[in-house]
């Protein structure tokens, strides 16, 4: 398969919330994660807020429209979770061949975009959304427009000298045969035991010691 595939890096985790305001506020509270506002998109009937860790970010995500939503895979997905406390929903891979990967998949790519706090339009394409809400064991794929920036990287309100908060690990329950064929070689931070397709724990590692949601 060659160096492409081990090529993928994680981009971001889906966190579903029920209010991403009130969400962000127990993040912070009780982990320290501190997130930025994200904005709304378009056509998805969802909104986000983005907790940035770098080279990756945690994504919380919640409904704020559910008729819209219902009209699309990637909102229905979100819908259905319903959360009580923040959940982690789904995973997402960065790519820079989007297209190669969805020909080797029998996928068809979808362009996403949404406006930024700044007002800025941020694009990017996805492939695979429909799976991996069905299998939420399997990541969906990710390729940002060469304009955007990357919202891992975003500012945030913490103080530069803040020590870094970076994801250890996902761990799945799912097919761990069914993973390795939808993603080839990897280096992804992930653990798999064999159940029904879940993302069942989000570990990361931070000044304090260890976060986990699950």
């Amino acid at each position: 398969m060659g160096d492409f595939w081990i090529g993928f890096e994680l981009d971001h985790v889906l966190v579903a919330v029920v209010d991403l305001a009130k969400a962000a506020r127990e993040l912070e509270a009780r982990y320290g994660l501190s997130s930025i506002e994200g904005g709304r998109h378009a056509g998805w009937g969802t909104a986000n807020r983005i907790v940035p860790l770098g080279n990756s970010y945690l994504e919380l995500i919640s409904v704020v429209d559910e008729a819209e939503a219902e009209r699309t895979a990637f909102g229905t997905w979100v819908a259905q979770a319903r959360p009580l406390l923040a959940k982690p929903l789904g995973w997402a891979v960065r790519t820079g061949n989007l297209d190669d990967v969805a020909r080797r998949l029998g996928l068809v790519a979808a362009a996403g975009s949404r406006a930024t706090r700044t007002g800025e339009l941020l694009q990017w394409r996805l492939a695979g959304v429909e799976r991996a809400a069905a299998e939420p064991s399997l990541p969906f794929f990710i390729e940002w427009h060469e304009d955007a920036v990357f919202p891992g990287r975003a500012s945030r309100s913490a103080p530069a000298e803040a020590q870094p908060v970076v994801v250890r690990r996902l761990e799945l329950d799912g097919d761990p045969q069914r993973l390795a064929a939808w993603l080839g070689e990897h280096r992804l931070p992930i653990a798999v035991n064999a159940g029904r397709p879940a993302l069942r724990r989000l570990v990361l590692d931070g000044p304090c010691g260890e976060i986990v949601l699950e």
